[in-house]
């Protein structure tokens, strides 16, 4: 530009790509030939109901959840002030959309594939640390889920890595819980606490199937990977160790009753785990779609197609396998190409 600037910056500036500033000058003229907008959408929002979208998530009892979580308590308690994409693009548009944390995205890998229907068909379960106030040392969390409903069906700490615990919990687990073992499918890693003679003979006498990842790939459990993610990036984790076996204990507790019982959990339609769990979410689901119709009903031109799907999920799988478009597994020949 004449001024020395950058052509790129200066277009990012008011608007334009360099390649339309390009093509104005081949022109002649190099003038902003465009019209913009002649009409408002039919379907934009007013200044008011932006305003009650902001003022909703910016709300003490909002601000600390995302959209995704927004919505659906909004719709547990029969109201709609906005779909999810608004709520974005307005906090985009605000200036209030950031990452508050400095993770990255988990990378996946497929192995053997297991798929559960229902609850108790498969579990998965692993080891994770928590700090104690002596350097160097660490408390173990065991925990075990239920793919299905996500629930949170078991768990313990320990001051050692053990294969004696981690079999005493699932025992403890399925006993807990009055289910039958025989057949219940039981996935882990490749550590020792996991693949053990007393865990693998505590598995034979239950009649459960041992499954394990992949030496060395940590993401063939995603499960249990996740929620411990969801674990220790919640506000409540102590910033600092924790300073006796009992204090880890107590929060671990706290936390597991909040995932089971209030946590709106994504993969399962924002339904709290014991909701999926105990067969509650149909009605919950159902009673969201009903609001969703009427709203639509209120401002139809709103609504290009159907409502959120509020259907619950389906069959639920553990490194889902490749398959191609008839639906037959693909080998690893296939895959590469």
């Amino acid at each position: 530009m004449k001024n020395g600037s950058r052509m790129e910056r200066a277009c990012e500036t008011v608007g334009l790509s360099d390649r339309t500033m390009q093509r104005w000058r081949k022109q002649a003229g190099g003038e902003d030939a465009r019209m913009g907008p002649r009409t408002v959408p039919s379907n934009k929002l007013n200044p008011s109901e932006r305003k009650r979208i902001l003022d909703t998530v910016n709300s003490p009892e909002y601000k600390e959840l995302s959209p995704k979580q927004i919505v659906p308590r909004l719709a547990d308690q029969g109201k709609y002030i906005g779909s999810e994409s608004s709520m974005y693009r307005i906090l985009r548009e605000e200036d209030q959309l950031k990452h508050r944390e400095p993770s990255q995205p988990a990378r996946r890998h497929k192995p053997t594939e297991y798929m559960a229907t229902g609850p108790c068909q498969v579990w998965s379960w692993d080891i994770t640390y928590l700090r104690s106030s002596v350097r160097g040392m660490f408390f173990y969390l065991y925990i075990i889920m239920d793919i299905s409903s996500r629930k949170i069906v078991g768990w313990d700490v320990q001051a050692m890595e053990s294969m004696k615990w981690a079999s005493l919990l699932v025992d403890r687990s399925c006993r807990d819980l009055g289910v039958d073992p025989e057949g219940l499918i039981l996935h882990s890693d490749n550590g020792g606490p996991m693949k053990g003679s007393t865990m693998l003979a505590t598995l034979q006498r239950l009649g459960i199937v041992p499954s394990f990842s992949r030496p060395r790939v940590s993401d063939d459990n995603p499960y249990s990977e996740a929620l411990f993610r969801t674990l220790k990036y919640r506000p409540e984790y102590p910033r600092r160790p924790f300073e006796s076996i009992e204090e880890a204990r107590d929060w671990v507790r706290e936390f597991v009753r909040w995932y089971n019982t209030e946590h709106l959990h994504s993969a399962i339609r924002f339904v709290t785990p014991d909701d999926r769990h105990f067969g509650r979410d149909l009605e919950i689901l159902a009673q969201r779609r009903r609001v969703y119709e009427k709203a639509r009903k209120r401002h139809p031109e709103r609504w290009t197609g159907d409502i959120r799907n509020w259907e619950p999920i389906g069959a639920v799988t553990l490194n889902p396998d490749h398959r191609n478009d008839s639906g037959e597994i693909m080998n690893q020949q296939q895959k590469a190409a």
